[in-house]
Parts: structure tokens; C-alpha cells; sequence
């Protein structure tokens, strides 16, 4: 009887996924396994709230398994240790596994699959978590797409979506002494500040497929209307169960395309993440540095060093805690600490505020959101950061300045969002939280922080500090 490991990392998940599907239909006897090795990831280990879903997905998957008379082998410590120790165990031959696109994580994974050829065992790795993987798509120059519209349009035209994959079932699934339970991994906090995003989520497969059933009940007709309203769930909220590979984006458009023909509409963009994992994975400097060629120093007012090693200004705890006297911008920052998620648009807002009004580094908010996001996603994160401060990859203008107060007037008229997320201003008028700058006392009354900057006057400070730099 021929026996295969399949190594999980972030494809947590039994459908649609090519890698356990392929070593089901190959081998007899599968052992799932999942090898909890921080180092791997480089200067990017998930931050906080990442662990946290982390442990539940994982505790997720091994139920899942457990329906099928299987158990999640879990084992913590150096990688190729483990599958080594696992297959000399176990019998096993060839190691299976979805690929990942970050630097480190290529770096790692290449390393391993010559280590365990040079073992004698057969390694298998597949393509389980996007559409298309990155390298698959390029300009007619040869050169990987920076601007999401011509790279969606190319997309479309020439790859039609594959079909999901069943459920895969293996003949028997093994296991091997010495597994860990989910919890000796460490991952949940010891001070538990999680109440928040365990009653905002159900992290695992049956989660995921349940957020989507829902999304895809409105998305086909309310989708371009609610998108941007960060008061109503208009988006799919499916990020983290993406991230984590709980769900694939064949799997959601698939489904879509399903709705969106029995309604007769048309189709709702689904490939976002592609677009970022393929900059992430054609750069392998992105994280650390900006994209443009233009406007490569910032305009921080003091020198800010790699990857925001040094602990932020004190500017910097008032917003990370919500207390910054705009509205919108701290009613991002309590959702995000409170769930682990924040609305996408209010994600800009909050980031223009940090770069452009406040002026520092990127580098400060995209460690924040990393630590604190359960959708944390390396490539995302970063561009997103980048796109927002004026330094990334497309063609966005580095002039662009969000204004707070138009945005929450725009998109939360009734003040619904602000409301909920700053429940001492809650008996206000909605026009006088979208008119904060008029009635300041008001809001003080209320126990709520003065505003930390004048917006206009810090909007003009930014844009002149950005005129003053070199052009290259």
C-alpha cells in the first residue's frame, strides 16, 4: 500500500483543493499534516490576530477530518525535520502540498522540495489558492500587471474558471504517533481579548461556505449599491477565510456566476487578491520598499528605519486606539481592534490619515494591521499601504487625500457605523458627527478626544512636503 503526506498550511480545507485531491487519487493510505514553524515566514509570523483564527481553523479542519475517520497530524519545530521524522514514521514516499507566493515562503518551500528529491521522496506541489497563479498572466511586454483594470480584463478574456473540486476522500487516512493538540501551539491569547471576533466569526470550511451562501444571496443584485457602505455587510467579508484557504476563488465565483445566471445579471469581480499576490510574488521586495520610482522618500518627520523595527511615535497610539477625534477614521480603528476586520473603504481613510495627515511611515500602519488583522495578508496589506500613501506600484496619484468627514457624509449618511463603533457619541445628530469640525464642543461634551490635526491644514502640509521631494 503506497502512502502519501499532505502537508496543509494555508489551504485548511477538504474541497477544491488539488493538492490532497491529487495525493488521494494517487496513494492508498494520506496523513494530513500541519507543522506549526514561524521561522519559515521570515520577519512576516502571523501577528496576533492571524494566530488566533489560526488555532480555530485548525481545530476546524481536524473536525472536518474526524467525520471521515481522519485526524490533522500536528507537529511545531523546523519543517523538513518534521516530514522527515513523519515519512521515515509513516512509510511514506511523497510529500504533497499547496504552493505559496510570498518571498520567504518561495524561498523555504524551494529549499524543501530539494532537500526531501534528495531523500528519495516525491514531492508534488500545486496550485490551490488562487485563480491563476501569478506568473501566469503578463503585459504584452512580458512584465506582471501593476494596475488591477487591464490585468482583470486580460483575465477574463482569456481564462475561463475551472470547476471546483469535490470534497477529496482518501481510501484511508493514517495516523502517526506524537501529533499535538491545537492548543499546545500557543497560538490563543493569554489575556483574552478575542470576545470580539469570536462572536463576529466562525474561522474553518463550513464557516467559509456559509458566509458565501450568504453573500451570494444579495451580491448578484446589491453588490455595486452596498459595496461601500461600511454600516451594512455589502462585501463578502470572506478575506480571512481566503487567507487561510478555507474557501478558493474558484469556489466563490463559481457560485456566483451560478447566481448571477439564474438572475439574469451580471457577473460581481471576485480576483482582487490575484492581483496583489502577483505583485507580491514578481517583487520580492515590495514588502520592505516602495514601488515608484518617483516619490521613494517619504515625507515623515523623522527617519523612519525597515519594516517599522523601531516602536511608533506617540501620534501613532492615538490612532492605533481610536481616540484620533475624527469619526470615521476611529470608528475604523475600534472595528478593526474589536473584530480583527475593517470595512475596505474605511481602510483607505484610516491610512490616508496615517501617511498623509499625520505623515508617517507606512511601514507603522501596515505592522499594525498585520498584527491585528485576521485577514493579514502579506501582499495585500503591503500594497494596500503603498496604493493609500502614494508609493506603490499603480498609477494611483500620491496627491490623493482622503477626506473623513466627505467620506462618512458619502457613504454613512445616517451615521449608523459611527454610532455603533463610538456609542459615546450616539445621541448626536448624524450631520453634526459628519460636520465634527463645527461643533466641537458638542463632542466634547460627550467625553470625545479634540481632533488631533486641523485636516485642511495637515492636508496642505503633506502635499507641500511631497512637492519638495526629488523626482527620483
Amino acid at each position: 500500500m503506497s502512502t502519501a503526506l499532505v502537508l496543509f498550511r494555508r489551504d485548511l480545507r477538504l474541497a477544491d483543493n488539488p493538492a490532497l485531491h491529487a495525493a488521494c487519487s494517487a496513494h492508498d493510505r494520506i496523513l494530513p499534516v500541519y507543522v506549526h514553524d514561524p521561522a519559515a515566514d521570515g520577519d512576516w509570523a502571523p501577528g496576533a490576530a492571524s494566530r488566533w483564527w489560526l488555532h480555530h481553523s485548525l481545530r476546524a479542519l481536524d473536525q472536518t477530518l474526524s467525520c471521515q475517520d481522519g485526524r490533522l497530524h500536528i507537529a511545531t519545530g523546523d519543517t523538513l525535520t518534521c516530514i522527515r521524522q513523519l515519512c521515515a514514521a509513516s512509510g511514506a514516499r511523497a510529500v504533497y502540498w499547496s504552493r505559496r507566493y510570498e518571498p520567504a515562503a518561495i524561498a523555504h518551500d524551494s529549499a524543501l522540495k530539494a532537500a526531501l528529491r534528495a531523500d528519495g521522496i516525491e514531492v508534488h506541489s500545486h496550485s490551490g489558492n488562487l485563480w491563476r497563479e501569478p506568473w501566469t498572466l503578463a503585459t504584452d511586454g512580458g512584465q506582471p500587471y501593476r494596475v488591477f483594470t487591464p490585468f482583470w480584463r486580460r483575465l477574463r478574456a482569456q481564462l475561463p474558471a475551472p470547476t471546483p473540486l469535490p470534497i477529496a476522500r482518501a481510501r484511508q487516512w493514517l495516523q502517526a504517533d506524537g501529533g499535538l493538540p491545537v492548543a499546545a501551539l500557543g497560538l490563543l491569547p493569554a489575556i483574552r481579548w478575542d470576545a470580539g471576533m469570536a462572536a463576529q466569526w466562525t474561522p474553518g470550511e463550513a464557516g467559509a461556505r456559509e458566509l458565501l451562501e450568504i453573500f451570494a444571496d444579495d451580491a448578484v443584485n446589491d453588490y455595486a449599491k452596498s459595496r461601500d457602505l461600511p454600516a451594512r455587510h455589502g462585501t463578502s467579508r470572506l478575506s480571512p477565510h481566503l487567507h487561510f484557504g478555507e474557501i478558493t476563488p474558484v469556489q466563490i465565483h463559481a457560485l456566483l456566476q451560478q447566481r448571477a445566471q439564474q438572475a439574469g445579471g451580471a457577473s460581481v469581480r471576485t480576483s482582487s487578491p490575484i492581483c496583489a499576490n502577483s505583485a507580491g510574488a514578481n517583487s520580492p521586495t515590495t514588502c520592505s520598499t516602495t514601488s515608484r520610482t518617483r516619490r521613494r522618500r517619504t515625507s515623515t518627520r523623522a527617519s523612519m528605519p525597515s519594516l517599522g523595527r523601531r516602536t511608533p511615535p506617540p501620534c501613532s497610539s492615538r490612532w492605533q486606539r481610536g481616540r484620533t477625534g475624527i469619526p470615521l477614521v476611529d470608528a475604523g480603528m475600534r472595528e478593526l481592534w474589536h473584530t480583527g476586520w475593517m470595512h475596505n473603504r474605511v481602510r483607505m481613510v484610516v491610512a490616508s490619515f496615517l501617511t498623509k495627515n499625520l505623515r508617517q511611515h507606512w511601514h507603522h500602519g501596515a505592522r499594525w494591521f498585520w498584527d491585528t488583522l485576521v485577514d493579514a495578508d502579506l501582499a495585500n496589506n503591503t500594497l494596500g499601504w503603498q496604493w493609500v500613501a502614494g508609493c506603490g506600484a499603480d498609477a494611483a496619484p500620491y496627491f490623493r487625500v482622503f477626506n473623513p468627514y466627505l467620506q462618512s457624509a458619502k457613504f454613512d449618511p445616517d451615521a449608523a457605523y459611527l454610532k455603533r463603533w463610538l456609542p459615546e457619541l450616539a445621541a448626536l445628530p448624524a450631520r453634526t458627527l459628519h460636520e465634527a469640525w463645527k461643533n466641537p464642543s458638542a463632542l466634547a461634551a460627550c467625553g470625545y478626544p479634540a481632533p488631533m490635526v486641523d485636516l485642511a491644514a495637515s492636508r496642505q502640509a503633506a502635499l507641500a512636503a511631497w512637492e519638495s521631494l526629488p523626482s527620483a
